[in-house]
């Protein structure tokens, strides 16, 4: 019994508390089953689902969750004291405050690997971080963390931005401080986005605190919908593609054929989009049955005509957040053509940044900059410009698509040899003596990448129609859907469960 309440209550981080597994769909319907009797009270509402956010988080990430509440104190207080101050060096100070104090604890986690690599690679000289927290934990707690490697904290990128925007939006008077220590925390701990996004602000978020709860029956059947929907991407589609060939080729490329590893290029392209948008889709469905919505994230990006339109598609509340809170302060467009293509190069390069403290992913991030900056310069004199035609759009997508897919290799390779191994196998050790019997061997891969493809590009109407039919069924007909939907997912799951992609970010 008491390895029964251990498992449930004690963080392992072997199993952590993710969409994907049994145990959060338990912990799921026991926090539905508390809600059903307190979601019509505000207060006791948002006090219990803030709760139940700390224990998500505590089971997603350990000792982390003290980083949240530290987070969450630290931009409450300075997010009244700027609201109430009408000096405005005063205000200035308490957003750098807040800004310094939030990148600091971001920067400590995520980068002081990547910066004391590069300082001992430039000075040879060996420093090591100490993850302080840890060390802290050990001494006042007799606990045992590792303090010789600092492990970065599950979701710590976007409750970081949530915090830091609902502080610059109260500066610039868009927002009012929350009154409630209580309510600010439920808004920056909310369980079904806080690990991997969407990226909520403030003035979206917040106001729903205090509106009646209140789900209609499309919405309903819209959230099953979007739940299942998102759990077939993750575990029918990415899943099955990573486990049985992306992560083997990437993992060793150079024993791979060309081909192989420009397949597993469209495969990864295929997984990543699966894999984030699929957790998103969940997250809106969880969070809708319990009446709160969170905004669109994706719009078929692969449907993009430019590298600029799929960073309007892909991961669109970071998107918004990069040029809101860093591009248009940065200057935007309006100091000049030189200007504006410096900030946007700054702008894709501390995104890149933002998902990986490697220089990979600085050059991932670079090469966006650059695809937005040649398609800037091509509009201009594009012979084309105007031209809607099926077959100058199917160019269009088809080029935008394979160059994103061609910068993933630094997106997804662990290193730079596997990275270059990759582009050495592509341009040198093509293989086409052996096509057939690569294309009989991956059969079931090569399908399952193509088939993704097709239902990601198949018109909107398409789309719509179906969710549509499933959201207009009778509640019967929903339930036999869902009913066979959790078979399949059941049967195709892999023995090994993936962690979500986003999580390390």
């Amino acid at each position: 019994m008491n390895d029964f309440f251990r498992n449930i209550f004690v963080f392992n981080q072997d199993a952590p508390l993710i969409f994907t597994r049994f145990y959060f769909w338990a912990f799921f319907a026991v926090v539905l089953a508390g809600y059903s009797v307190i979601y019509k009270k505000e207060k006791p509402r948002n006090a219990y689902l803030f709760l139940v956010s700390l224990f998500f988080y505590y089971k997603t990430s350990g000792i982390f969750f003290l980083l949240l509440i530290f987070s969450t104190l630290v931009d409450f207080f300075i997010g009244k004291a700027i609201y109430k101050s009408d000096i405005k060096h005063k205000r200035k100070l308490l957003l750098a405050l807040s800004i310094v104090v939030n990148l600091s604890v971001l920067v400590y986690y995520k980068y002081s690997g990547f910066f004391s690599e590069s300082i001992n690679y430039l000075f040879g000289i060996q420093t090591e971080p100490v993850d302080l927290l840890a060390k802290w934990t050990n001494q006042f707690a007799g606990t045992h963390f590792t303090i010789d490697k600092i492990i970065l904290p599950v979701g710590i990128s976007f409750f970081t931005f949530q915090t830091i925007s609902y502080s610059v939006d109260i500066y610039r008077r868009k927002l009012k401080p929350v009154d409630s220590i209580v309510d600010f925390g439920f808004y920056v701990s909310f369980f079904p986005q806080l690990v991997a996004g969407p990226i909520v602000r403030a003035s979206e978020f917040i106001p729903q605190l205090y509106n009646k709860y209140n789900v209609t029956k499309a919405e309903f059947g819209f959230a099953v919908f979007m739940i299942l929907n998102g759990l077939i991407k993750k575990l029918v589609i990415a899943d099955f593609i990573a486990v049985n060939y992306v992560d083997r080729v990437f993992g060793n490329p150079m024993t791979f054929s060309g081909f192989e590893n420009l397949m597993a290029l469209y495969g990864y392209s295929v997984q990543v989009y699966a894999d984030f948008s699929g957790y998103t889709d969940v997250a809106i469905g969880v969070a809708l049955l319990m009446g709160f919505r969170l905004p669109t994230n994706f719009n078929s990006p692969y449907k993009a005509l430019h590298t600029g339109e799929f960073w309007k598609r892909w991961h669109i509340s970071l998107s918004t957040w990069l040029k809101d809170y860093l591009y248009i302060p940065l200057g935007g467009n309006r100091k000049g053509n030189l200007r504006t293509d410096i900030n946007l190069m700054l702008t894709m390069l501390l995104g890149g940044l933002w998902h990986g403290a490697s220089w990979q992913f600085v050059i991932w991030g670079g090469l966006n900059g650059i695809g937005i900056l040649i398609y800037k310069f091509w509009q201009k004199i594009s012979p084309f410009s105007g031209n809607n035609s099926w077959a100058i759009r199917f160019y269009a997508i088809f080029l935008t698509f394979n160059f994103i897919t061609l910068t993933r290799i630094w997106f997804r390779a662990q290193t730079m040899e596997a990275a270059n191994g990759i582009m050495h196998q592509i341009t040198h050790a093509f293989n086409f003596n052996h096509f057939g019997e690569i294309l009989l061997a991956y059969k079931n891969i090569y399908a399952m990448i193509i088939f993704a493809l097709i239902i990601h590009w198949l018109p909107v109407k398409t789309k719509e129609n179906y969710k549509t039919i499933f959201i207009q069924s009778p509640q019967w007909a929903q339930a036999v859907v869902t009913v066979t939907a959790v078979f399949i997912i059941w049967q195709a799951r892999t023995a090994d469960l993936q962690p979500f992609i986003y999580f390390q970010f």
